[in-house]
């Protein structure tokens, strides 16, 4: 039985479609029927972000159909969060992300924070213009495995190689993988200023971000 085919699947079609509406009404439903919160994640919504992610690199999806489908999944995540913490389920990684300092772009730097969390992640989410001080600090407090740096401008770029050289002068390099992405930003660039590894999307940051931890 596939996920999509068990006795849930409308959670997994409402967080495919963006209905977050039906995806919390879904999970709301599940739990009262004493559904344990770790199936709905597992055999429903994180199949879905990945098929969402599929269709996103075969062209099916695009930007739009993405931001909603994360929508979606935050609302039934937010439902189930409290409840996992509870269980004492452990996110299958954790996650600091923020734009570097200097920039102000939010939207990609968002939705890559959004898949992420789709892909079972807990993710920290820094928001723009984060000086690299700050990444370290959060990494420590989060007990963070990655650190995701987003530049949209060529000029803000550098700041990236703040953030790692950061990390190596404080000792902490091999601690955190770090990743890196954003538009103007190459798998070249990632290698030259050290990085461990760049994806040029959303849904990929999220493959990457599992090959990384050996998920």
């Amino acid at each position: 039985m596939t996920a999509h085919e068990g006795p849930w699947q409308g959670l997994y079609e409402a967080i495919l479609h963006g209905d977050a509406a039906a995806a919390a009404a879904t999970v709301q439903t599940a739990l009262a029927a004493g559904v344990e919160p770790q199936e709905l994640v597992t055999g429903y919504m994180i199949p879905s972000m990945g098929e969402v992610g599929r269709r996103f690199e075969a062209a099916e999806y695009y930007v739009p159909e993405l931001l909603i489908a994360a929508r979606a999944m935050k609302s039934a995540l937010d439902l189930l969060r409290p409840l996992l913490a509870e269980r004492g389920v452990e996110p299958v990684g954790r996650v600091v992300i923020g734009t570097v300092k200097g920039d102000l772009h939010d939207i990609g730097k968002g939705l890559v924070a959004s898949m992420l969390e789709g892909g079972g992640f807990e993710v920290t989410d820094l928001g723009i213009d984060v000086p690299a001080e700050k990444f370290l600090a959060a990494a420590e407090e989060k007990r963070a495995g990655i650190i995701a740096l987003s530049a949209m401008l060529t000029t803000t770029m550098t700041a990236m190689k703040s953030v790692i050289e950061l990390l190596r002068s404080a000792g902490q390099r091999e601690r955190y993988k770090v990743i890196v992405g954003g538009a103007p930003v190459t798998e070249q660039f990632a290698a030259a200023i050290g990085a461990d590894g760049y994806s040029h999307n959303a849904s990929g940051a999220v493959a990457l971000a599992r090959d990384l931890l050996a998920l």
